[in-house]
């Protein structure tokens, strides 16, 4: 039977790809330890799986509106005023199945054929194939250690063309690890003032921020910020409900009109029970249970780049969100290790799961081959056990 090009061009998510591998080799008794999956090894908290059941019990399992019902996008909305100072009505605001269909949807609402969008390397691998298929042209803008991997305002201003549609910001970083400050967010929107540029701020790990890191979201920023920005977010990552699918987008309410025509023809409504035990999660218990991860998440950090940037050729600097460490090791690419030259990322992200049953993500997909993506996510002693691995194998 005929596959169309469209589906042909898109290659498999690169760390759902990892995580496969990795889960082949441990079905056959392989002890594989896995830094690919971006998903908190937390159980979502009880009081949410409470509430799921309980409107499992009270019936709630039938259609909802298309963009998710009232009394989840008014609970949303008041998260946003609350924790981000933004100003949303529940009409502003579309329940989405996860973060990716949130970010498909975009996409799809803002961008004609041949319209660019400017993607900062390093960048989560979705962006760059929801662009293609949306008839859009990815735009990349290299980044490098100097600047914390960050876009700056002038090569924002340099990349800007009469076909820029859009701006596309991930602060937490998946997969750098790094959060943009409010100055350096807010030198990129004055460049914006005066332009057409849409910009999608995918804010998933708003929660997970270390150390003295401040958060702001970009919409925030200023009227002008406000009035072009799509604020992209979910449950997933704070909350550990990352198989519930239930992500959303606030913004311009034409775009969030636009979205929700889409949505009724894509797939309705969100799962009606996971609506239900999302307006729970975002309730009174919610600092507690976030709290109680991120404290670990951020141990567990400093301990992976401490002992990364203890292997000699590897470069890491240190996470200020998310849950990931994003190393430099090109430092060894040109090596031969056990007989197999190691020539990017690819390589030897490879090499080290068949040779040390080490799973990690390479960093070409991100637009970094320099460097691969280490998720912490797992517990310390798994953590330090692959890290043994990672040394031996490199030493």
């Amino acid at each position: 039977m005929k596959v169309s090009k469209r589906a042909q061009a898109v290659p498999p998510s690169a760390t759902l790809a990892v995580s496969s591998r990795a889960q082949e080799l441990k079905a056959q008794g392989v002890d594989v330890v896995g830094f690919g999956a971006g998903a908190p090894d937390f159980d979502t908290p009880d009081y949410i799986k409470d509430a799921a059941i309980e409107a499992l019990k009270a019936g709630k399992t039938k259609y909802t509106a298309a963009s998710g019902i009232i009394e989840l996008k008014t609970a949303i909305a008041d998260k946003l005023k609350k924790d981000n100072g933004l100003n949303y009505t529940a009409g502003q605001v579309i329940v989405n199945i996860g973060g990716k269909h949130s970010v498909y949807e975009a996409m799809q609402a803002v961008l004609d054929d041949g319209d660019e969008v400017i993607l900062p390397t390093p960048y989560w691998v979705t962006y760059p194939e929801t662009v293609k298929l949306a008839g859009g042209v990815v735009k990349v803008v290299e980044t490098d250690k100097v600047n914390g991997y960050k876009i700056t305002p002038q090569q924002l201003k340099e990349a800007i063309t009469d076909k820029t549609a859009m701006l596309v910001i991930n602060s937490p970083n998946n997969p750098g690890g790094f959060t943009y400050t409010p100055e350096e967010l807010a030198g990129l929107a004055k460049v914006l003032e005066g332009t057409d540029v849409s910009v999608v701020s995918d804010e998933m790990y708003e929660k997970l921020i270390y150390g003295d890191t401040k958060f702001v979201s970009f919409a925030s920023l200023s009227d002008d910020a406000y009035g072009r920005t799509l604020t992209l977010n979910g449950f997933s990552k704070a909350f550990s409900m990352t198989g519930w699918r239930i992500g959303y987008t606030a913004g311009p309410v034409e775009i969030i009109k636009a979205m929700g025509r889409l949505q009724s023809h894509m797939t309705s409504n969100p799962v009606t029970f996971g609506q239900y035990a999302a307006i729970a999660a975002l309730g009174e218990p919610a600092d507690e249970a976030i709290e109680k991860m991120r404290v670990e998440f951020e141990k567990r950090g400093k301990y992976m780049v401490e002992r990364l940037n203890n292997i000699e050729g590897i470069v890491c600097d240190e996470p200020t969100g998310a849950f990931y460490c994003f190393p430099d090791v090109s430092s060894h690419y040109g090596r031969i290790i056990n007989g197999v030259e190691i020539s990017g990322s690819m390589d030897f992200a490879k090499q080290l799961l068949e040779e040390v049953n080490v799973a990690v993500v390479p960093g070409l997909p991100f637009g970094c081959d320099g460097n691969i993506r280490l998720s912490f996510a797992c517990s310390l002693e798994q953590i330090t056990k692959g890290l043994d691995r990672l040394e031996k194998w490199l030493t």
